[in-house]
């Protein structure tokens, strides 16, 4: 019998970060192979606030609080990493030029400008550009089916570009470990080593699968809202821009509705449409997730156990301070 859990994470350069009910334990794997590991309390403010706690609201709050952690995550794991590469050029010899902490700061806004502008682009601006060039703008549904089947594309396109990378493909792996890790959790395993790396890669719960969810909810949400807009507003059709415009504002309700969906599959796994609904996620995840190695397999538990308040003494870890 499974376990009813509150366990999930995601994974980071050369860790995993889990969490837990009351808080967040983050496993790095250091160069000399120890374990770092940090843990920080934490409380979902959907658990904290009894208003964001409320269907559809709370999947959109759960999204930009999980972002939020995401990339504080991912910043002090790069940290981390990035001790081990200045130890490594001090050992060879090499002189690295330390940068201020201004120009790091410049460089980091200027990625997420580009990285927020490149994802306008591909998921925002063409999809509807060219659904406006094939003359679907005074067909509501064609147009937002079109629409998002192009931004489903381009998605997986991304997906498997960036995977062929090798620091991706390293970080794949530390997803895949995440995952063997609350597979064997969910089903009273042993949570040895050996016995957890026996589990799948594949998980129901995770974010490949939420982001397809929120693909395919936001056509039908789309196409629902551009036909009021177009019968009772606009009395005809909707420019592809002010469409476009409109659409980003909905952003929070499409993904907490996808947020519900996702949360209804995995009480549901063994429903025949939720099975079909599960496929396309389930599918991209034999790219986002890959077979991990026994030491990226330890990493993962370490960050399980001390999320989930349990004993991890056996392991050799180094815990940092907050």
């Amino acid at each position: 019998m499974k376990q009813e859990i509150a366990v999930g994470g995601q994974a980071v350069i050369e860790g995993v970060m889990m969490r837990g009910p009351k808080q967040l334990a983050t496993a790095i794997r250091r160069k000399n192979g120890d374990i770092e590991l940090k843990i920080t309390p934490f409380v979902s403010i959907t658990q904290r606030v009894k208003l964001y706690g409320k269907p559809i609201i709370r999947g959109f709050v759960s999204l930009i609080e999980m972002m939020k952690i995401g990339f504080s995550t991912l910043t002090f794991s790069a940290d981390r990493f990035e001790l081990d590469l200045k130890a490594e050029d001090e050992a060879s010899g090499k002189v690295s030029k330390e940068k201020s902490a201004a120009a790091l700061k410049f460089e980091e806004i200027i990625s997420y400008v580009i990285a927020f502008g490149l994802a306008f682009l591909l998921f925002g601006l063409l999809p509807y550009k060219l659904a406006d060039w094939m003359k679907l703008s005074k067909q509501d549904f064609y147009f937002n089916l079109f629409a998002g089947s192009i931004r489903i594309v381009f998605f997986v396109l991304y997906v498997w570009i960036i995977s062929l990378m090798k620091d991706v493909k390293r970080l794949f792996r530390y997803h895949g470990a995440e995952h063997k890790n609350v597979n064997a959790y969910e089903h009273e395993a042993n949570l040895q080593v050996s016995d957890i790396q026996s589990f799948t890669t594949i998980h129901p719960r995770c974010g490949t699968s939420f982001m397809f969810f929120v693909l395919l909810v936001g056509i039908l949400t789309f196409s629902v809202t551009d036909t009021l807009v177009s019968a009772f507003i606009l009395g005809g059709p909707i420019p592809y821009y002010f469409r476009l415009g409109y659409h980003l504002l909905l952003i929070p309700l499409v993904s907490g509705l996808s947020y519900e969906v996702l949360k209804f599959s995995g009480r549901n796994l063994n429903h025949p449409l939720v099975k079909i609904m599960t496929v396309p996620g389930m599918a991209l995840q034999r790219i986002t997730t890959q077979p991990p190695d026994d030491e990226m397999v330890e990493t993962a538990l370490v960050a399980m156990k001390a999320a989930l308040d349990m004993d991890y003494s056996e392991h050799k870890v180094t815990l940092l301070e907050n």
